[in-house]
């Protein structure tokens, strides 16, 4: 399975900046439906109603799903990897 990486930089509510990836099956276009996801992925780190658009959420690049993300792709559509200010 191919997946299509967005990386994507939300301003947290105390001002910092939380930094983490959208991972979504290769074959996923719609912007939109990606955004969503970050925006629930949002929500479970109570930063609900905080802007994230395509200004913040940009395609970087397609790879090989690694397995850990896989079953979360096929549950959810989506899985996320945190890499800077998401505790």
């Amino acid at each position: 399975m191919k997946v299509a990486v967005y990386d994507t930089y939300v301003t947290k509510k105390d001002g910092s900046i939380m930094h983490f990836d959208i991972i979504v099956s290769a074959d996923l276009k719609d912007i939109s439906t990606i955004l969503n996801y970050g925006k629930e992925y949002l929500k479970t780190k109570e930063q609900e109603g905080q802007t994230l658009s395509s200004k913040e959420c940009k395609f970087c690049h397609i790879e090989d799903v690694k397995p850990q993300w896989e079953k979360t792709i096929k549950e959810k559509g989506y899985y996320i990897y945190e890499m800077e200010k998401c505790n």
